[in-house]
């Protein structure tokens, strides 16, 4: 048995180091059998065959990355975006993901409307309901940090994400992703986290620097960082989640320009006291 059972690896935290075909089986050989997989990445290897490879080395797929962007006002834009969100749904049920990671999306050029934008992507979700739960796949909003709120998402806090899932009324489909990284600094994360209970559908452990020098590339380490992540942690798993920590880190700097190998080792070493 794996000393490591809940340990997933997000492959943005080797995505300059390897394939989707590499870093499964460098996952296996350090027997960790937790992934997320992103949409490049399984487009490079091919989705059946990537869907094979994943089974083959009896990986649980935490997630899928990334759905939404669903915030243009333009209708053509808007209508391009929904289809594809109906192909990564499908994609999703075939490496049979725990969830699709949900973003938002960001302000389209030229508009300050945050409220509309908002609205927008509310909307495209609702009307992804009906496929995700034809295909099996539940949509797990994120929310981001507000530092990339017009870039990225125009969900911030868990409060938003918790009240657009009570909106959608459809809590089969619908569930929230807890990232350490973007939430870390929410005064209401403790209520917000007993809030989401048993809809917390995956759950993604990064640290923050404190000298931080990218707005979504400076990720930290676990334990490297100002996060209590073991104390997010415990909140997550008192509201009623018992998945995966998914070890999640943007790090162009840092984290993307070592041996995979060693990025892997500190992950484990890290993996019983710092998450």
């Amino acid at each position: 048995m794996s000393d490591y059972p809940q340990l997933s690896v997000n492959q943005a935290t080797l995505r300059e180091q390897c394939s989707l075909a590499e870093m499964v089986p460098l996952l296996a050989r350090h027997a960790i059998h937790g992934v997320s997989v992103w949409r490049d990445k399984l487009h490079e290897c091919g989705v059946k065959q990537g869907a094979q490879l994943l089974r083959d080395h009896n990986m649980t797929v935490t997630g899928y990355c990334v759905g939404g962007l669903l915030s243009d006002p333009d209708s053509a834009v808007f209508e391009q975006s929904l289809n594809d969100n109906r192909r990564i749904i499908e994609e999703a049920a075939e490496i049979n993901a725990q969830c699709v990671v949900f973003l938002a999306g960001g302000l389209a050029a030229g508009v300050k409307d945050i409220d509309a934008a908002r609205e927008r992507a509310l909307e495209g979700l609702s009307l992804l309901i009906p496929e995700a739960r034809a295909a099996g796949v539940v949509l797990g909003l994120e929310p981001l940090h507000p530092m990339v709120c017009a870039s990225r998402s125009v969900l911030s806090t868990m409060k938003a994400a918790n009240d657009w899932r009570d909106q959608l009324e459809a809590p089969d489909v619908v569930g929230i992703v807890v990232d350490t990284y973007n939430v870390w600094w929410d005064p209401d994360l403790s209520q917000e986290i007993a809030r989401a209970g048993q809809a917390i559908c995956a759950f993604h452990v990064a640290d923050w620097l404190v000298d931080t020098s990218d707005l979504r590339l400076d990720r930290g380490m676990p334990g490297d960082g100002v996060i209590d992540i073991p104390r997010i942690r415990a909140l997550v798993e008192d509201a009623g989640y018992s998945g995966h920590r998914e070890v999640e880190i943007f790090s162009q700097d840092n984290w993307w320009r070592r041996d995979p190998d060693e990025v892997l080792e500190i992950i484990k070493a890290r993996y019983h006291h710092s998450m």
